[in-house]
C-alpha cells in the first residue's frame, strides 16, 4: 500500500532526525572528526564514546547505524532529474560536456569517507549475537559497498579495493596502487550475490530488499558488460549473462509490474507525491511536512536555474503513434512545434509541456516557455500543482530502481549477447509501449531496416543485431529520460562524442508571431531589429541577440553557439586521479590515460 509505505518512509526518517538530536550525537561525532580532518579519510578510528566493543548489540543501533547510507551514498534527486549530457541543454554546460574538465588537486569524486564507514559496520557487526539480525545489516551494507563502489569504477575504472577499517599503521594499504578494474568487479560481484541472498523478499518502498539488490545487479553487469564490449576489454560476455540472470530472476520472482492506472500512468509515476510501489522498488523519501525537499519543479519552471530544455535530437526519436519513425517523414526537420507534436509517442506529451498541456489545478493550456527552457522543449516530468515552482518545495519521491530500467537491462544485455529472441521484446519493451498505448517492436523488422538517424547517433553499434539495439536505445532514452542514466549510457557505448552535436531546439521558418499551441495566444514574437508595436506576446526573442537561429533569420534555436565543445576519445571516458593524492602516495596510484598532471611518476 502506497500510502502505508509513504508512512514507514516517514517513520525511518523521524528516527533518523531524533537520533541525530540524540544518541547520532555519539556517532557523528567522529563521523565528522573523519570528514574534516583526514587527508583520504581512511586512516582514523573513532576515539570518543562510541566502542566497537560496546555498540551493535541488537537490531536497534544497526538499523540507527545504517540509516546513514541511505542519506550519504544512494542519489538524491538533483543527482537525477539533471541528467543533461546530450539530452537536456541547461546552462551552465557541465565541464563533461564541454570538454573542459581539470585534473583535480583533490575531490573530483575521489572520496571514502562513507566506505569507511561501511566497513566499520561489517567488523562490528559481530557483537550482535542474533545471526539473522546479523545476516541482515551485513547484506545492507554490502549492497550499499557494491553501489560506492560500483560509482567508483564508473568514474575512475580501476580504484583501490578496501573491506577493513584502515587505521594509521596499515601504512601499506594506505598508499597501495589501484586494484584491476576485474578483480573490483567481482567483489561488488560478491556483495551483490550476498545481498540477493540474504535480504527479504517483502518489497520495501525505503529500505533495501532482495529485489533492490537484483535491480542493482541488472544495472552494474549491463554496464560492465557493454563497457567492455564498446572498449575492448575482455569478458564482456559474462557480465552480460549475469545481467540476463539477475533481470530475469527479478521479472519471474519479484511481483512488481508497470503502473498502468490512469489516462497518463507514466506522467503520474513522477509527479505522485508518494512513490508508487507497484513499479518502484526503490525510493528516495522526500516530505514537506518533515522539510525534506527538493527543486525538480524549480528547475523545470524557473529562468534562474538553468532554463532546462529537451534537445531537437532527443524530441526527433520519439516515434509516430502508429510506430513509424518521425524521422522518416517528408521535411521532419523543418516541422513547427504544433505540427512535430501531432500524433507521436504519447510520452512526449507527458515529458514536455504540447499543445493541449493543462498545469495541475488550472484550466487553461500552458504554453512552452522560453524563459524557462532554452530549447523551448519545456518540461514537465516530475511536476505536479504550480505551488512547486517556488525554489526547492517540490517533495514528490524519487525512484532509485524502477522495473522499467530492468526490463530495459535485460533487454539490452540479450541483444547485445547475441541471444535476443522476439519473446524477450514480448515481455520487456511491448509492456513499456503497452503502457501508452505504443505498438509493439518487431525484431526482424528493426534489424532489416535500421534507423539511419540512430545510426547517424550512433555510428559504431555492434554489427550483430545493430536494427534491434539501436530500437533498444532509443526506447532507453525516451523511458529513463531525467532519471539520471543518459551520461553513463554513452560512457559504455563508447558514445561521447554526442556531446559534440549541436545543441538544438525548436524550428522556426522566421520572423513573426507564433502561437505555439494554438490556444488563441501569441507564445513568442520572433523579431529581427526593432521590436514589433501592437503585438500581444507572452514572450519577445530577438534574433541574433536573446535567441541564436540555425540559418541566421530561420532555422532551429542553437543553444551555445559560440562555446567550443571538444570531446576527447582517448581521454573523457574515465575521469583524472587528483593530483595531491597521487604525490601522497608517491605514484602508486596510476593517472587514468590522456591526463597529464605533469607528475613524473
Amino acid at each position: 500500500d502506497p500510502e502505508m509505505s509513504r508512512g514507514l518512509g516517514d517513520v525511518y526518517k523521524r528516527q533518523i532526525y531524533l537520533y541525530m538530536k540524540t544518541k547520532f550525537s555519539i556517532i557523528f561525532m567522529w563521523l565528522f572528526t573523519i570528514l574534516f580532518i583526514s587527508c583520504d579519510k581512511l586512516d582514523l578510528y573513532p576515539e570518543d564514546s562510541l566502542s566497537p566493543t560496546t555498540y551493535f548489540k541488537n537490531e536497534n543501533e544497526l538499523q540507527l547505524y545504517s540509516n546513514q547510507f541511505y542519506y550519504n551514498i544512494l542519489p538524491t534527486a538533483a543527482d537525477i532529474y539533471k541528467d543533461n549530457a546530450d539530452v537536456l541543454i541547461v546552462s551552465p554546460l557541465d565541464d563533461e560536456v564541454t570538454g573542459q574538465r581539470i585534473i583535480p588537486s583533490t575531490g573530483g569524486g575521489w572520496n571514502w569517507e562513507a566506505l569507511r564507514s561501511l566497513n566499520f559496520l561489517l567488523e562490528n557487526s559481530h557483537n550482535c549475537e542474533d545471526q539473522d539480525v546479523r545476516n541482515k545489516y551485513d547484506a545492507i551494507t554490502r549492497f550499499f559497498r557494491a553501489y560506492f563502489y560500483f560509482k567508483k569504477v564508473q568514474r575512475f575504472g580501476d580504484v583501490p579495493w578496501y573491506d577493513k577499517v584502515l587505521d594509521s599503521s596499515d601504512a601499506e594499504l594506505l598508499y597501495k596502487p589501484r586494484d584491476s578494474r576485474e578483480f573490483v568487479m567481482q567483489k561488488i560481484i560478491e556483495d551483490l550475490d550476498f545481498a540477493i541472498t540474504t535480504l527479504s523478499k517483502e518489497k520495501e518502498l525505503y529500505r533495501v530488499s532482495k529485489w533492490a539488490a537484483l535491480a542493482l545487479k541488472s544495472r552494474v553487469c549491463l554496464f560492465e558488460g557493454t563497457f567492455r564490449k564498446y572498449h575492448g576489454i575482455a569478458d564482456y560476455e559474462k557480465y552480460l549473462d549475469a545481467c540476463i540472470t539477475a533481470s530475469d530472476d527479478f521479472m519471474k520472482n519479484s511481483g512488481y509490474s508497470l503502473y498502468k492506472t490512469g489516462s497518463t500512468p507514466y506522467q503520474t509515476l513522477f509527479s505522485s507525491l508518494n512513490a508508487i510501489q507497484q513499479e518502484i522498488v526503490l525510493a528516495r523519501d522526500y516530505n514537506g511536512t518533515l522539510n525534506i525537499r527538493h527543486d525538480v519543479q524549480g528547475f523545470e519552471n524557473t529562468a534562474s536555474k538553468g532554463r532546462p530544455g529537451l534537445s531537437k535530437k532527443i524530441v526527433n526519436m520519439y516515434l509516430n503513434k502508429n510506430g513509424s519513425r518521425f524521422t522518416d517523414m517528408q521535411g521532419y526537420a523543418t516541422k513547427v512545434f504544433f505540427d512535430e507534436c501531432q500524433n507521436r509517442d504519447p510520452r512526449l506529451a507527458q515529458t514536455i509541456r504540447t499543445p493541449g498541456y493543462i498545469r495541475p489545478g488550472e484550466t487553461k493550456q500552458s504554453g512552452p516557455n522560453f524563459s524557462s527552457a532554452m530549447t523551448g522543449y519545456h518540461l514537465i516530468k516530475y511536476s505536479g500543482a504550480t505551488k512547486y515552482d517556488v525554489g526547492d518545495t517540490s517533495e514528490n519521491d524519487f525512484p532509485i530502481f524502477r522495473t522499467a530500467e530492468v526490463f530495459l537491462n535485460y533487454v539490452e544485455a540479450k541483444a547485445e549477447r547475441g541471444t535476443l529472441e522476439q519473446n524477450d521484446i514480448d515481455r520487456t519493451i511491448k509492456l513499456i509501449r503497452d503502457r501508452v498505448g505504443m505498438p509493439n517492436l518487431n525484431m526482424s523488422d528493426a534489424n532489416t531496416d535500421p534507423d539511419p538517424y540512430l545510426l547517424n547517433v550512433y555510428p559504431n553499434v555492434s554489427e550483430t543485431n545493430k536494427g534491434v539495439i539501436l530500437e533498444i536505445r532509443r526506447e532507453r532514452v525516451i523511458e529513463l529520460l531525467m532519471e539520471g542514466f543518459r551520461y553513463y549510457d554513452l560512457m559504455r557505448w563508447k558514445a561521447g562524442s554526442c556531446m559534440d552535436d549541436e545543441f538544438l531546439g525548436m524550428y522556426f521558418p522566421g520572423p513573426g508571431n507564433y502561437d505555439l499551441n494554438h490556444d488563441g495566444t501569441i507564445d513568442v514574437c520572433l523579431y529581427k531589429g526593432a521590436k514589433p508595436g501592437g503585438v500581444n506576446a507572452l514572450e519577445y526573442l530577438e534574433i541574433g541577440v536573446t535567441v541564436e537561429l540555425t540559418e541566421g533569420e530561420s532555422g532551429n534555436v542553437i543553444c551555445y553557439k559560440d562555446v567550443p565543445r571538444q570531446w576527447n576519445e582517448e581521454r573523457d571516458y574515465l575521469y583524472p586521479i587528483p593530483r595531491q593524492d597521487r604525490i601522497l602516495t608517491n605514484g602508486a596510484l596510476t593517472q587514468n590515460p590522456g591526463w597529464n598532471d605533469n607528475l613524473n611518476f
